[in-house]
């Protein structure tokens, strides 16, 4: 592990770094550690599938190495990718919801190597890897302190992930556009009275107390898309 890299790398492209990692996520033997925004950052082409099928890698009928993925309320957006966590999870994984979005993304390997997801551009996102200890650990203690303030995901999706109908969803879509109550209500070809209600409804799903809020909640748990 300590020549897999050598101090800080940059590369560009989800090929690349598929290319440069596999073998290290082969080789995991303590604890593999992640943090995402939501589902698409580490998945093509097929590094989510790589890495999910590590998630509960054994040797020999024995568990090698911990799993922890950190995840913002955006990856559970819909059900399959809801259905995707419960799999990890089943497998051995343990998985966290954060309760807001997460500002960075990362993957740390047995606190030896961290992967520093950067912005996408025409050449594909742009990663970076590095073996610094200090660098390594600073991520680490970053991913950890987020990592105590997360909840298990089974308990966020019984208590804390309101589920939208298409018509809350259509409702929340209209709320986001700024439109009056009496364009809203027409374009949904609804009265205005039940367009006020099913607003109401809306921001009692939510647990908000004004529409600006519902719009903030909305965005923290994924629902906006």
């Amino acid at each position: 592990m300590r020549d897999a890299v050598t101090e800080i790398v940059t590369i560009r492209g989800d090929l690349e770094l598929l290319t440069r990692t596999a073998h290290l996520l082969s080789s995991v033997r303590e604890e593999f550690v992640c943090a995402a925004r939501d589902l698409d950052t580490w998945s093509r082409p097929g590094a989510r599938q790589a890495m999910a099928a590590r998630a509960g890698h054994t040797q020999q009928g024995q568990q090698v190495h911990q799993v922890r993925k950190l995840l913002s309320p955006a990856a559970l957006a819909d059900e399959h990718s809801r259905a995707h966590l419960r799999e990890l999870v089943d497998q051995g994984a343990l998985v966290r919801i954060a309760s807001a979005p997460l500002p960075h993304e990362t993957i740390v390997i047995d606190r030896r190597l961290a992967i520093l997801a950067g912005l996408d551009g025409p050449g594909g996102r742009e990663y970076t890897l590095t073996t610094v200890p200090t660098l390594v650990g600073g991520v680490y203690a970053l991913f950890d302190a987020a990592w105590g303030t997360a909840t298990e995901l089974k308990a966020f999706l019984r208590g804390e992930q309101p589920r939208l109908d298409a018509a809350g969803r259509t409702v929340l879509r209209a709320l986001g556009s700024g439109a009056t109550d009496e364009k809203a209500a027409r374009e949904l070809g609804m009265s205005l009275r039940t367009y006020r209600r099913r607003v109401a409804e809306l921001l009692t799903t939510l647990d908000a107390d004004s529409r600006f809020q519902a719009g903030i909640r909305a965005g923290e748990l994924g629902l906006n898309g």
